[in-house]
């Protein structure tokens, strides 16, 4: 039986659709491929796409174009290692939050802490926007450079996603961790009756080219089919 769950994000400006066959029914009318045991580089990989996956419906279902993403650097005779790298983060985001309660705001942020083979270690931080939040963290942050990048949506935060979440190289360290105020809705799955058909967008909404995946699941041995729906910005 073909299945779709379908995510509604940011009150629909994105739909996200991953189209599959459930396999403990089959597809009418397909072949089903030798399915396998899944390798343990198998299972890595699909972890980690499925970490950055959520990590892009947290950015899009939480965050806006222009909200903040920093980078915090150390002075290399100020760099710590990875434990003194979390609890310096754990000081600076309970200075921010006062902050943000300030202005009654709630403070929504997402960060990898990373360590590089050489010993360099910083910090890649996206924040909500505050008023004055530049200047906060420049003033906060006395360990060595900001800088800082506003978020763009064009391509759903799909780069910025796998970014903050990759895993760490030989001899690097990271650690990837985020607020829990960043909720993302519950799909709605829905059957597909008839055959794969070529996709086509809701009334209203266009096909981001770039985020259509297709392919055989090497686990279930069925087709499946993953892309995203935006919603058409009428504005002039």
């Amino acid at each position: 039986m073909r299945k779709k769950k379908e995510y509604r994000l940011r009150q629909s400006k994105w739909i996200e659709i991953e189209e599959y066959i459930d396999g403990r029914y089959g597809a009418k009318g397909q072949k089903r491929q030798k399915k396998r045991k899944a390798t343990p580089e198998q299972v890595k990989k699909q972890n980690q796409l499925n970490k950055a996956k959520r990590a892009r419906r947290m950015l899009m279902h939480n965050f806006e174009e222009d909200d903040y993403y920093f980078t915090l650097t150390f002075k290399k005779e100020l760099r710590p290692d990875m434990e003194g790298a979390k609890k310096i983060w754990g000081k600076l985001q309970r200075q921010i939050r006062k902050e943000y309660k300030k202005q009654n705001r709630s403070f929504k942020w997402m960060i990898n802490i990373e360590k590089g083979s050489r010993g360099a270690i910083h910090f890649h931080l996206i924040m909500n926007r505050l008023e004055g939040g530049d200047k906060l963290i420049r003033r906060l942050w006395t360990f060595g450079g900001v800088y800082i990048r506003l978020l763009y949506e064009d391509g759903g935060y799909k780069a910025l996603a796998d970014y903050i979440t990759k895993e760490s190289e030989e001899g690097e360290e990271s650690s990837y961790s985020h607020s829990r105020n960043l909720p993302v809705p519950e799909p709605k799955i829905k059957p597909i009756k008839g055959e794969w058909k070529d996709i086509k967008p809701y009334k209203g909404y266009y096909i981001d080219k770039e985020s259509v995946v297709e392919g055989i699941n090497p686990v279930t041995g069925y087709q499946y089919r993953h892309y995203t729906m935006v919603r058409i910005n009428r504005r002039i």
